[in-house]
């Protein structure tokens, strides 16, 4: 019984954390993922509700609990592909740029095909000065997955927004959106509109290395 009681305390408590994420209630949703870890479900619960109580810590503000308990998410999950492109983003939010190509090499190696992935490889190696891997994992998301640029062409544009959306989650700043948007563009086979794109990021960009990797890519096409 008391097992059982657990279970469903478990569930009842993800349903209210998530709903309250949902409306952007971090507060709410703090308590909820909390306690659930308290319980110390099984996995992948335990994992997952260390990388929601992330979501709601950085929600906040909270940059550094947010990156602890994504580690610790990834510890117990060592495939937590989530985590580990948000432990990016936050790296990266909170400066540290060791601790962000780090997570980015670990995003890699789980999923080292995935956009998401060599984009904060990419965005964390410019930060750091590293052009020549920035320049590598850019160009490499032009090249790679096909069969994502067939369901572009397939009309399938809400793949690629969500994939942006997610690129933008690392690096809001106007010029890289658009370096992102550049990317999903070459990938869908839309070569003019890419090199609009990679062009206004060139002209709009206050970061040197990202205006001069946008000038390389648009002379490219």
């Amino acid at each position: 019984m008391a097992t059982q009681a657990r279970a469903r305390e478990v569930h009842e408590r993800f349903a209210r954390g998530i709903a309250a994420e949902q409306r952007g209630d971090w507060k709410a949703a703090i308590p909820e993922f909390e306690r659930i870890i308290v319980l110390d479900p099984p996995e992948p619960k335990g994992s997952t509700a260390r990388y929601d109580l992330a979501l709601a810590q950085a929600g906040l503000g909270h940059n550094d609990t947010a990156a602890t308990l994504l580690a610790d998410a990834l510890h117990r999950d060592t495939r937590f592909a989530a985590a580990a492109a948000n432990l990016v983003a936050i790296e990266l939010r909170r400066g540290d740029l060791g601790a962000a190509r780090a997570a980015a090499d670990r995003f890699i190696a789980i999923a080292p095909d995935a956009a998401l992935a060599l984009y904060g490889r990419g965005l964390a190696a410019l930060r750091a000065g590293d052009l020549a891997t920035a320049r590598t994992d850019f160009r490499n998301l032009s090249d790679n997955d096909p069969a994502y640029a067939v369901e572009l062409r397939a009309g399938r544009n809400e793949v690629a927004q969500a994939e942006l959306q997610r690129a933008l989650m690392l690096a809001p700043g106007y010029a890289r959106a658009r370096f992102a948007l550049g990317t999903v563009l070459l990938r869908a086979g839309q070569r003019a509109e890419a090199r609009v794109a990679f062009d206004r990021c060139a002209h709009d960009a206050s970061d040197p290395d990202l205006r001069a990797l946008a000038i390389a890519v648009r002379d490219q096409l």
